[in-house]
């Protein structure tokens, strides 16, 4: 369970990194968010129009123009801190929001009120994202804009088949949307729901890009084949989830006089799907003559039948489809242990004899493939830039030697629990000097002498170690590195000491600069030492996860919540303490907004574990935190942070 409350973005023209809009008041009382003073002391909650009446005295000797123009680049956080603070910064940000012509609000959870208020006065709005985890059809009108061209309304639970409606009579211009629905109640509203949709399409003439998510259902659930007729034909990039395999057979058929209306405009389609087979593969090459990327995702959630499962025939097929340039086929997430077993390298060697240009490929529970088959990738794709594999177990070291031209021009490795890989390929790949995303996770033979070739790449900015078995000595190379690293997960690197975090953070390198999110969860000897040298040292952090991190204490999360770099709150927007079992059982009262002096000023996101729920006679409760600040989100389902892989159907209750 998730409890959000008006909690952050971190993208986009204006994102909602932070609007504080709203205040320490109830949901009730938030309508005059953006024009009343905030109470508390939480981030951009302190002073009101009284505390800035010095402050606008200087700027409202300012021009106008120059205001708006300064409110507009700051973001929407800052821009609604800065309309608390006077009236001409009042005037200046409703102007400069009224003008923005892309806002984020992806991981910010407003209510009907917020949106309205942010939205109602915007006609030049083109590119809008929210998560709709709170709204209901009050805030259609808002949203269903004729200015819009790209639209992605996530974690949809609340609303009804008017908003498809609305938007197909207002967004006639759209050329992109994405529709998340994480609730449907019964099959009846869904029939509803689908003839909604439907008479959106009408609508909408010049629609390229589709997605239509559903994560709460299974494949089969959803009437996919009833929406493709309708569907417009000049669409070019499409994602259904899920849909069973018999279904996207029916939606790309071989006949040309069966063929859907977008059958010829197609260039980009991802499905997760039930099981990918040979037939399907077969479908799909033979009808979308233009498919330049392709994504297919499975979980059989068994072991697939050997006689109706992919195998090399598949890739073969794929082989001719000679313009792709992403690949992604992927099978065994959400824990699921099956694979392709019939694949071996030979399936492989013929697909990179065929598709030449692939610039990215993902490729996932491919067990039977060996090193010949993923090398054979490498080294014949020319402008290979990403390159991905996970749960192979038969890829060893000899797939990245003699990288040759092609390490030149990658810039992302990902490596995902291959068992066989050691130090030697994180050597080999210190040849990509344009490397910036490197996965490791759950390759446990990765040790120091690999994180030492690692510290030469110049443009590395995300490293994931997870599960590797590096120490401190590795941390210090690190450190005294010249990666410009802001992404850093040493999650389950248990020989890891505080130490070793000092190497990292005190060295001659940058990393103390650039590092902005930091995952050292499962470290079982990272202490209250670590999290200090963290706060003090580490200038742009913003998301830090301790999970299960036993020996943190209360006083470390003091000194982590405090202000240290003068902006007048703390960097951190996301924490996850769950399972840090020696917190006391009033630790909560560090993120009270109405404290004396309050810490996590700029918090969105809080993991606690469902271990702290559970606790009793804790003071604050999880629910007069969220009363007090609603900008905040406290998880107890035990999320990865910030929820990102999780729709949650109602987020309302406690």
């Amino acid at each position: 369970m998730s409890y959000p409350r008006g909690g952050p973005a971190r993208r986009g023209g204006i994102s909602g990194d932070g609007l504080r809009a709203s205040d320490s008041r109830s949901e009730s009382n938030r309508e005059g968010a953006m024009e009343k003073k905030p109470r508390g002391a939480g981030d951009g909650q302190g002073g009101g129009e009284a505390s800035g009446s010095v402050g606008g005295g200087l700027v409202d000797i300012l021009p106008e123009a120059l205001l708006v123009e300064v409110v507009g680049r700051v973001g929407l956080e800052a821009a609604c801190s800065a309309a608390a603070s006077c009236r001409a910064l009042r005037g200046a940000a409703g102007a400069a929001l009224s003008s923005v012509e892309s806002l984020d609000l992806s991981a910010f959870t407003p209510t009907n009120t917020i949106a309205n208020r942010i939205l109602a006065g915007n006609g030049k709005l083109r590119n809008l994202t929210v998560n709709c985890s709170l709204l209901n059809d009050s805030a259609v009108a808002a949203i269903a804009k004729e200015s819009l061209r790209e639209l992605s309304l996530l974690k949809c639970s609340s609303f009804s088949p008017y908003l498809f409606v609305v938007i197909g009579e207002r967004c006639t211009n759209l050329r992109s949307i994405t529709l998340e629905m994480a609730n449907l109640s019964g099959s009846e509203h869904f029939v509803i729901c689908r003839k909604s949709i439907a008479h959106m399409f009408k609508g909408c003439d010049y629609l390229e890009n589709l997605s239509l998510k559903f994560p709460l259902l299974a494949p089969g659930s959803v009437d996919f084949d009833s929406l493709v007729p309708v569907m417009p034909s000049t669409i070019k990039v499409l994602l259904l989830m899920p849909i069973a395999n018999w279904q996207a057979k029916k939606l790309f058929p071989i006949s040309s006089s069966l063929k859907t209306p977008f059958s010829d405009s197609l260039e980009s389609l991802s499905l997760v799907l039930d099981i990918i087979t040979d037939e399907l593969v077969t479908f799909i090459t033979g009808s979308l003559s233009n498919l330049l990327e392709l994504c297919l995702e499975d979980n059989p959630g068994s072991e697939a039948d050997l006689d109706n499962d992919l195998t090399n025939i598949g890739l073969q097929a794929l082989g001719l489809c000679q313009n792709l340039t992403h690949l992604s086929l992927t099978r065994g997430k959400q824990g699921c242990s099956s694979t392709f077993r019939r694949v071996n390298d030979f399936g492989l060697l013929m697909l990179a004899e065929g598709c030449k240009q692939l610039q990215t490929i993902r490729l996932g529970g491919f067990s039977k493939v060996r090193d010949a088959g993923y090398a054979a990738l490498l080294h014949s794709c020319k402008d290979l830039r990403k390159f991905e594999v996970s749960t192979a177990s038969c890829l060893s070291d000899l797939t990245c030697l003699d990288l040759d031209e092609a390490a030149t021009k990658i810039t992302e490795v990902r490596l995902l629990s291959c068992g066989l890989l050691t130090s030697e390929t994180a050597i080999s790949l210190s040849s990509c000097t344009n490397l910036e995303v490197l996965d490791l996770s759950g390759c446990r033979s990765i040790a120091d002498s690999g994180l030492s070739s690692i510290s030469q790449l110049s443009k590395l900015t995300l490293l994931d170690l997870a599960g590797a078995d590096i120490t401190d000595a590795g941390l210090s190379a690190l450190g005294n590195g010249s990666c410009p690293i802001s992404s850093l997960c040493l999650r389950s690197c248990r020989r890891i000491t505080n130490n070793g975090i000092a190497s990292l953070l005190l060295g001659s390198g940058t990393i103390n600069k650039t590092l902005a999110a930091f995952d050292v969860g499962n470290v079982p000897r990272i202490s209250g030492r670590a999290v200090t040298l963290i706060a003090k040292n580490c200038e742009r952090i913003s998301s830090l996860c301790l999970r299960n991190c036993v020996l943190i204490t209360d006083p470390c999360l003091e000194t982590l919540g405090l202000d240290r770099h003068g902006s007048g709150k703390s960097t951190l927007r996301m924490l996850d303490l769950s399972y840090c079992t020696r917190l006391s059982r009033n630790f909560l009262r560090l993120f009270d907004p109405l404290v004396d002096l309050p810490l996590f000023r700029g918090l969105r996101w809080l993991g606690v574990g469902k271990n702290v729920l559970e606790r009793r006679g804790g003071s604050p409760t999880v629910a007069e935190i969220l009363e007090r600040k609603p900008g905040l989100t406290i998880c107890g389902s035990n999320c990865e942070m910030g929820c990102r892989n999780q729709c949650h159907p109602d987020v309302r209750t406690l």
